[in-house]
């Protein structure tokens, strides 16, 4: 572990498992002090907890929220929690995006539920329109260090059409048009944005989509590497983009996936 970075702080939106809880951790690792917003079962909070002190373990300060990310007033009461925690002279290094949140129906079907208004918006919401709420948030707090990083998780789906992921697919390419934005918007105060293109990662979010193992053979098939994309792949090019060395990186999206998207 770095400890000449244990000053600094992350804060993960959806950070309980998956790619976010893979990119706490090799954040952790590098001396990072985390935050982490995450929306669970009660049921799951045991196993999620001895994540977390895996993670104290390493020598670094977390605090968890409980909570849902994409909801306007406890996204204000945790900022202030935040903010009291934080006091003088310590802000955010890093804001990771990695909300899963959003409909999976069929835009068609004859016997099941489709999609409608309501699904597209909780979808958008969730996986998208929260980091622009987040980020301007935080700006408005005085939250974010000089020279501060935004990552966001995009996919494939970004332009390729999948059966039930219509509105997901709505919110990546949102979201990505929300990270060029904020590159460009924000530059002034020295915060740099980008999105990660991930491979095919087999997360619990990935199996909700419908007819996942195909989209896994498939994407084995095509990458030359002949293996899916792992979330410590995506985490460890997270922690890239926390370096000094990539401060000039913004504005784009990283295709992070073993050349899955080759073919």
């Amino acid at each position: 572990m770095n400890n000449s970075r244990n000053i600094e702080w992350a804060l993960v939106l959806g950070g309980s498992s998956g790619l976010g809880l893979a990119t706490a951790k090799k954040l952790a690792f590098h001396g990072f002090n985390i935050l982490v917003v995450h929306r669970d079962r009660r049921s799951e909070l045991e196993g999620i907890e001895s994540e977390f002190q895996g993670i104290r373990a390493l020598g670094v300060q977390l605090l968890s929220f409980n909570m849902d990310a994409a909801n306007a007033e406890k996204r204000e009461e945790t900022l202030q929690e935040i903010k009291t925690h934080l006091g003088e002279g310590q802000h955010l290094k890093v804001l990771v995006h990695s909300i899963a949140k959003g409909s999976l129906k069929p835009m068609y079907g004859e016997t099941q539920s489709t999609l409608n208004q309501q699904d597209f918006q909780l979808t958008l919401n969730a996986m998208a329109l929260s980091l622009y709420d987040w980020t301007r948030n935080l700006v408005t707090l005085g939250l974010f260090a000089n020279d501060a990083r935004i990552i966001s998780f995009t996919s494939e789906g970004n332009t390729k059409a999948w059966p039930g992921y219509a509105a997901v697919s709505a919110a990546k390419v949102t979201l990505e048009a929300l990270t060029r934005n904020i590159a460009l918007e924000f530059a002034p105060m020295g915060i740099k944005a980008n999105c990660i293109q991930a491979g095919v990662v087999e997360t619990q979010a990935f199996q909700r989509i419908p007819g996942y193992e195909k989209l896994r053979e498939s994407a084995i098939r095509r990458n030359p590497n002949g293996r899916l994309t792992t979330p410590e792949d995506v985490a460890n090019a997270v922690y890239l983009l926390t370096t000094e060395e990539a401060k000039w990186i913004t504005g784009t999206v990283i295709k992070v996936d073993g050349g899955e998207s080759l073919r």
